[in-house]
């Protein structure tokens, strides 16, 4: 058994805490809590070294790439005190390595996950230029059969209508309307809890590269190809 295997146990305490989302009952199980954080906070440090082999990483440990079990319940009307999954992110060094990495396990709806989330209005606007003017290169690597495997297809909110400055009549008009980029692998929780998990994401977030080194061309050179 891998010492980063996700366990049936994180699985347990995620389910338990989804029909008593409470803070009595967390707080009288706050033992079993963080018991399935060190399991989860290994597995953080073990994905964080993978990535490592493959890309270089600005997060410094897996402890520090998991968000809190804490919601934020000010302007929600759920006011469920806590998550019930596990997740984490990890940012890429450098302003020249543009894209970010990102786990979701919940029991029935586990993920592997990266991209652009929010670009900024600038970003965005780098992108859609880029892919008004020359299509081709994101096609390309959209329709690679490794991509298609791995991701499906891209991700992601859309205009409903073409972006202000667009023609609607634009042949690269569906990738002209995304406003976030994203790259989704679903995992099934039989798959979560196989020792073969953590390398698993480790390729997915591999398999994003493609993808990411083109965004980040996009993002640090101007139109000569110069970086900014």
């Amino acid at each position: 058994m891998s010492k980063a295997q996700i366990q049936p146990s994180s699985f347990k305490f995620l389910n338990t805490l989804k029909k008593n989302n409470d803070r009595d009952w967390f707080q009288a199980n706050k033992e079993s809590y963080l018991k399935e954080l060190a399991v989860i906070e290994n597995f953080a440090d073990r994905l964080l070294a993978e990535l490592n082999t493959h890309d270089l990483i600005e997060t410094v440990s897996g402890k520090k790439s998991l968000y809190r079990i804490y919601r934020d319940t000010r302007f929600s009307t759920d006011k469920t005190p806590y998550k019930t999954h596990w997740s984490g992110s990890f940012k890429r060094a450098t302003k020249y390595r543009r894209g970010g990495y990102y786990f979701h396990i919940e029991p029935g709806n586990s993920l592997i996950a990266g991209g652009f989330w929010g670009p900024a209005t600038d970003d965005l606007k780098r992108i859609r230029e880029d892919i008004a003017f020359d299509d081709a290169p994101l096609r390309k690597i959209l329709s690679d059969p490794t991509f298609v495997q791995t991701f499906g297809e891209l991700r992601g909110e859309q205009l409903k209508t073409a972006p202000k400055g667009y023609d609607a009549e634009n042949s690269a008009i569906d990738l002209l309307r995304y406003k976030q980029f994203l790259l989704v692998r679903k995992f099934t929780d039989q798959e979560v809890l196989d020792d073969s998990f953590l390398q698993q994401a480790s390729l997915t977030f591999s398999n994003m590269r493609p993808f990411f080194n083109y965004m980040s061309e996009v993002l640090t050179s101007d139109s000569d190809g110069l970086s900014l």
